[in-house]
């Protein structure tokens, strides 16, 4: 039985894909891929179906409206590109994610591939945002070490933890010779509740050049700096919110009572001003 439908008119040739996950850290993935459609003017170009991979019995609802899982895929015939967005599947990972990538190999003959994610950062956000690569081939890890990628980690999943969907992905793409590269941003553990703009750049800026999609990153540098202007605003009006931050700049650890207290202080002052 097929699980998908194809909505898009022409096929890819050459493409690459982006995959991005609906409950990534701070909602990084979604965010990017919300981006690069608008940005790059992208098109609906198929659905894998949700019944064989969710439980639709636990379907939530806001606002009356129940809210299905949805993985969808969008296209860009001129850039030849092919982007792929969905809330993480709850079972069957292995048949959803061959099911990506025969979609993305038999209608867009997909020549690489790039997942998107974040992971929680112990740092401030005044740090360097970098962006660190795991690659599943060693050509791939070659490619993006021109591009100043941290690309020699070994990423091993802790002990009695399940990998991630996306150390799978790796790892089905590398066995149908699809060459892969998990890409992830480190976010401010007190910045995972509001739109962390910096590590959308960070991503957006690397793809932008490795694709050659031509995206004009002005609006993403004003986002920055006026999310910056909030953060420093907080620590002007708040002395016990800059000691912390100072401690963290400083790399000295906080508490776990402080960081709470941190977390908390950032996401009540960022949604009373936005």
């Amino acid at each position: 039985m097929q699980t998908f439908k194809i909505y898009g008119k022409r096929e890819l040739q050459d493409s690459s894909l982006i995959v991005g996950w609906g409950e990534d850290i701070a909602n990084l993935g979604s965010k990017v891929i919300d981006y690069l459609n608008v940005k790059v003017g992208t098109e609906e170009f198929g659905e894998i179906e949700p019944v064989d991979f969710f439980p639709l019995s636990g379907v939530s609802v806001e606002n009356d409206i129940a809210q299905f899982p949805e993985s969808k895929f969008y296209s860009s015939y001129e850039k030849k590109l092919l982007i792929f967005k969905s809330n993480i599947p709850i079972v069957e990972w292995h048949k959803f994610l061959n099911s990506v990538l025969h979609i993305a190999q038999h209608y867009c003959h997909v020549k690489e591939l790039y997942s998107i994610g974040g992971m929680v950062s112990l740092s401030a956000h005044t740090a360097p945002r970098e962006l660190l690569a795991v690659s599943n081939l060693p050509a791939m890890r070659k490619e993006l070490g021109q591009y100043g990628l941290a690309g020699g980690m070994d990423y091993e999943t802790p002990p009695g933890q399940r990998p991630t969907l996306s150390s799978f992905l790796l790892w089905t793409a590398k066995n149908r010779g699809i060459p892969a590269a998990s890409l992830w941003v480190p976010v401010p553990f007190y910045l995972l509740t509001t739109k962390h703009t910096a590590a959308c750049k960070k991503i957006v800026d690397f793809l932008d050049k490795r694709l050659n999609l031509g995206i004009d990153l002005s609006d993403l540098d004003g986002s920055v700096a006026r999310q910056n202007e909030k953060l420093d605003q907080i620590r002007f009006s708040f002395p016990e919110v800059d000691g912390y931050i100072r401690n963290l700049e400083s790399n000295v650890a906080l508490s776990q009572e402080d960081s709470e207290k941190l977390a908390k202080e950032i996401e009540e002052y960022l949604r009373r001003i936005d």
